[in-house]
């Protein structure tokens, strides 16, 4: 066990926290809900930073991170979707959500066939990801404001453009591995 991946245990036990702020902690709730996913969204890039930094990369963390990453993202996103209950939150959070279901598939089918390293993260994918973690925090405590609200929105939308981009990057990457296997 080494720093990096307390980091990234840290961040998996910060989502029931989140949600009990969320639901409980009264009409400043949402604000600690958005203030752990914004330190969950610090620690995931601190984590990553400090293992390569220090030489510490491990397969738990290496496991463990993107199963941190998407948890966080879901669970925060289910909570935005029930809270705000409508079809222009349900849909960019549908995208990102199901994007990560078709691409977390997409790399343990590579993995198996070796080619894990065709599909590594993309720039693309980097800028989706701090573009949809400022976005959620953003609509976490913007409850009742309707300036955040929309600006959390209008970059949530981004994200998923972005989302789709990324998709349709990595899809091309294993494409020959796609159409090359029946």
């Amino acid at each position: 066990m080494n720093v990096p991946n307390i980091l990234t245990l840290g961040r998996i036990l910060m989502i029931p926290m989140m949600v009990i702020a969320f639901y409980w902690f009264g009409e400043h709730g949402k604000i600690w809900a958005a203030i752990l996913f914004a330190l969950a969204a610090i620690t995931d890039w601190f984590d990553g930073y400090l293992a390569r930094k220090l030489n510490q990369t491990t397969p738990l963390g290496a496991f463990l991170d993107p199963v941190a990453d998407k948890l966080i993202v879901s669970v925060a996103l289910v909570l935005l979707v029930e809270h705000f209950s409508a079809v222009w939150l349900t849909i960019p959070a549908s995208i990102i959500v199901g994007r990560e279901i078709v691409i977390s598939a997409l790399r343990e089918w590579m993995a198996e066939l070796g080619k894990r390293a065709n599909i590594a993260v993309s720039y693309v994918g980097k800028v989706k990801t701090a573009l949809q973690m400022v976005s959620i925090t953003i609509l976490l405590a913007a409850d009742g404001v309707p300036l955040f609200t929309n600006m959390g929105l209008v970059s949530l939308y981004l994200a998923a453009v972005l989302t789709i981009w990324s998709m349709l990057v990595y899809l091309k990457a294993a494409w020959p591995e796609l159409k090359g296997r029946g």
